[in-house]
């Protein structure tokens, strides 16, 4: 797929210059910052050194009193408590955050992450049934239940309270919950507004420990979790995000927990850990229990207290992991080959497919690789679940999936998600009606440029100006993510110093200098980009696209481009 460069505007050479000389770091870095509102020394000081004292008081949260008195009722009285999450990654570290620290309190409780198959996202009346049937009678949901009116007035019917813990959309009313902490409702005005669940849960455990007057420092051995959470959800790294995922980075660097050093272990991780390595290798270790399985066997490696228990669990849970990588390498492939077959599907602008025998722990990343890989549009993928279609709807940058498929909601029994991605439950009969109605949605809005992909970057940059001190300092602009993604840097006038080599799968290596200056030469590698081998000639220059990272061989580390596009 042709890519579309987007350069974005260079900061003001005066504020550039400023910065540089304030903070002593080359115009690159400076430029850099002054695109994310870093202007002045003490802002830089905060941006690369976030500070824990810096985060909001958990109780400018609307309802946050309410949901302590509860819990704090409940310990008083001795009542059972039910720590209820999703099965994905945001769900299962809150579950597992949460847990632990009421378990540390002394209170009594248990955890209950819902069956993707046999119960579906979010509050499950089967899991409030197994709440009534084990006497609890205060359910803490996490990452869910914003949107359970129904199974809510279920609980209430049965004596049981809800306190509701999400950071999805609301609907303009809320369940009838004894508490419910989200930022997003229109009534809170807690000041940041993008935690992922994890972190609302973090949230919850803070004003706990306020109450209780627990050091903040006992907490820290959560940071971890929320930090995974926020790299896995894919929510802004910025603000209170960032000052989380930075300290909970090096948590997982000085002391990880069992669950992760078992991670690390079966992996060979043995450098320092990145969001990157959250993202890639943590999260969907994670993730592919609640997808094949179920998602108890995260929680338990997250809370394991002993190398050997969660050895048992990691060594599980990775298996797990490649049969969901089997699973969705060959769904995907299926899914290629029925639009490749069909010249109408190839014309739309929305891409939807089902097929009932389709595992539903995986349709999420297919939609994704769809859109990655093959045909960039709003994607939607589907599967037969419990007499039901479900399925996981991903967006392309720019366009909202989530108003897309609001349009078409009176055809739906159940929607919820973001921007980007979502879920959804329809009766079968339903379906031609909703694939005919949502591409008429999502023609009528989006552009043509929406569905190009687009590389966002970040300045021109000469080869020059790529030094060891240079790279140092820009790896200090992490945690990278979204509000904070990694430098992408164009040059042009770049010319092949040998012939390019393809390797591994599908991935080029090349070794790239400047026509102008062809003394400072970099190695560079394009994953999956072994295409482009036969478009590089030497004799003619071409403008490149790309971040910079580290390679290390034989003990040796070098800078090396990591390419995102070459145009001639």
């Amino acid at each position: 797929m042709e890519k579309r460069w987007n350069v974005k505007e260079q900061a003001p050479e005066d504020k550039v210059r400023k910065l540089s000389e304030a903070i002593r770091v080359n115009p690159v870095i400076a430029n850099l910052l002054v695109q994310r509102g870093v202007e002045t020394y003490d802002q830089a000081k905060d941006f690369f050194r976030p500070d824990l004292k810096t985060l909001h008081d958990p109780f400018q949260m609307k309802d946050m009193d309410k949901a302590v008195k509860r819990i704090t009722d409940a310990a008083l009285n001795r009542e059972k408590i039910l720590v209820f999450g999703d099965y994905d990654v945001d769900g299962t570290t809150s579950v597992a955050l949460v847990y632990t620290f009421l378990k540390w309190l002394g209170l009594n409780c248990g955890f209950y992450i819902p069956d993707r198959y046999a119960e579906g996202y979010g509050i499950s009346f089967k899991g409030i049934d197994h709440a009534a049937e084990n006497g609890y009678t205060l359910i803490i949901a996490l990452d869910c239940g914003i949107k359970a009116h129904d199974k809510v007035k279920y609980a209430n019917e049965k004596k049981i309270d809800f306190i509701i813990c999400d950071h999805h959309k609301p609907d303009k009313t809320l369940p009838d919950a004894v508490a419910i902490l989200n930022p997003k409702r229109t009534d809170c005005e807690y000041p940041y507004k993008e935690l992922a669940g994890c972190g609302i849960g973090f949230k919850l455990v803070q004003a706990l420990a306020i109450n209780y007057e627990i050091p903040f420092d006992m907490l820290e051995q959560y940071l971890d979790l929320v930090g995974l959470s926020v790299a896995s959800d894919i929510v802004p790294i910025t603000g209170e995000n960032r000052t989380l995922t930075f300290h909970g980075l090096k948590r997982i660097n000085r002391e990880p927990r069992a669950g992760f050093k078992a991670i690390m272990n079966l992996v060979q991780l043995r450098k320092e850990v990145t969001v990157n390595d959250l993202v890639f290798v943590f999260g969907p270790r994670i993730n592919s229990a609640g997808r094949i399985e179920s998602g108890n066997s995260a929680v338990e490696l997250l809370i394991a207290d002993n190398p050997e228990q969660a050895k048992l669990s990691g060594d599980s849970i990775n298996k797990t992991n490649f049969e969901r990588r089997d699973v969705d390498a060959m769904i995907t492939q299926e899914a290629v080959a029925m639009i490749q077959d069909d010249d109408s599907l190839k014309k739309k602008k929305t891409t939807v497919l089902y097929n009932p025998e389709w595992h539903k722990g995986v349709i999420g990343i297919v939609a994704s690789r769809l859109i990655e890989k093959h045909y960039y549009r709003p994607t939607i993928v589907l599967t037969r679940s419990n007499g039901k279609v479900t399925g996981s709807a991903r967006s392309v940058r720019e366009f909202d999936l989530y108003e897309a498929i609001d349009a078409c909601s009176h055809l739906l029994e159940q929607f919820g998600g973001h921007k980007y991605a979502a879920g959804l439950t329809m009766s079968e009969e339903k379906l031609p009606a909703f694939i005919d109605l949502f591409e008429k949605v999502v023609s009528e809005s989006i552009t043509a440029e929406q569905l190009r992909p687009m590389i966002e970057i970040d300045a021109p940059l000469s080869f020059s100006a790529i030094t060891e001190s240079m790279y140092n300092i820009l790896k200090q602009l992490a945690p990278f993510g979204p509000g904070n993604m990694t430098p992408v840097f164009y040059s042009d006038n770049v010319i092949a110093m040998r012939e390019p080599q393809v390797v591994g799968a599908n991935h080029l290596r090349l070794s790239l200098a400047q026509a102008d200056n062809p003394s400072i030469s970099f190695n560079a590698i394009g994953f999956d980009m072994g295409e482009y081998a036969k478009q590089i000639h030497a004799d003619k220059p071409f403008k490149i696209s790309y971040s910079l990272r580290e390679n290390e061989w034989n003990n040796i580390k070098s800078i090396e481009l990591n390419l995102k596009d070459i145009k001639p």
